[in-house]
């Protein structure tokens, strides 16, 4: 079953605009990923003609880290986005490249499987990402919908001043 998306909106802003401006707002220029239905809101808002920010689409998910960490290496401040099923094709890139190397990144997660009530193969990453997420030492933060700046703020707080790869939950669609 695929979640429904809630295109909650904040301010006359939905959640994906928010989250959007949020982070293009502190100088995030580049979003790299595969598209997952809980992030279609953010994927659409990439995809339109005269987006303030670049979107370079990726086959996987750890292949959408490596064009990240080449834009970091470069100087840019890129974005990546993935579903939590690719979190676990891109360990071994996390852990033996971006890890040891300190390319640090902001990762967009969406949280599959978190309640049971998705696709089977979601359910036992959706029941361990927290825990997995915290084995890697990766700070993580779950996207709050109603308040999609603040959330957007510590996530970045731990990007930023940990010098940490940082990951942001996404529980609902956006």
């Amino acid at each position: 079953m695929q979640p429904a998306s809630s295109l909650i909106e904040t301010s006359g802003a939905t959640t994906a605009e928010t989250l959007l401006n949020a982070l293009v707002t502190r100088g995030h220029s580049h979003f790299t990923g595969v598209p997952c239905s809980l992030l279609k809101g953010l994927f659409r808002l990439l995809e339109e003609p005269g987006c303030a920010a670049t979107y370079i689409p990726a086959a996987r998910e750890d292949s959408a880290l490596g064009v990240a960490s080449g834009l970091a290496v470069a100087g840019a401040r890129p974005v990546v986005l993935m579903q939590n099923s690719g979190l676990g094709y891109s360990l071994n890139v996390l852990t033996s490249f971006n890890l040891i190397y300190d390319v640090h990144l902001p990762i967009i997660v969406s949280w599959r499987g978190h309640d049971g009530n998705d696709a089977v193969e979601h359910d036992v990453i959706g029941r361990e990402l927290t825990r997995l997420l915290d084995v890697f030492g990766l700070p993580w933060t779950v996207l709050d919908n109603q308040r999609p700046e603040d959330s957007v703020d510590a996530f970045l707080k731990q990007y930023d001043s940990g010098r940490s790869t940082a990951v942001l939950i996404v529980r609902e669609g956006v």
